[in-house]
């Protein structure tokens, strides 16, 4: 099986954007992962042993939410 190595996607979140995880066992088992609402997605494919990618992904996303904690509070405090 062939897969892409490298893809650049770009979007936008909303308050709204759904984020779902579903299990595929079976003979390769894997999880997806799946961001978006519904007309464009992207789905994350992690075959076992890909794990720590996972980690890797949940520990960036939760800085990306305190930086954007931080610019948040910022752009309160100048407003006031």
């Amino acid at each position: 099986m062939t897969f892409m190595d490298s893809i650049t996607v770009g979007g936008h979140l909303n308050p709204d954007t759904e984020t779902v995880v579903r299990t595929f066992p079976g003979d390769d088992p894997f999880v997806s992962l799946r961001v978006g609402l519904g007309k464009v997605d992207v789905a994350f494919m992690a075959a076992t042993g890909t794990s720590d990618v996972l980690r890797d992904i949940a520990t960036a996303t939760n800085k990306a939410a305190a930086l954007l904690d931080e610019l948040t509070a910022s752009s309160a405090d100048g407003a006031a």
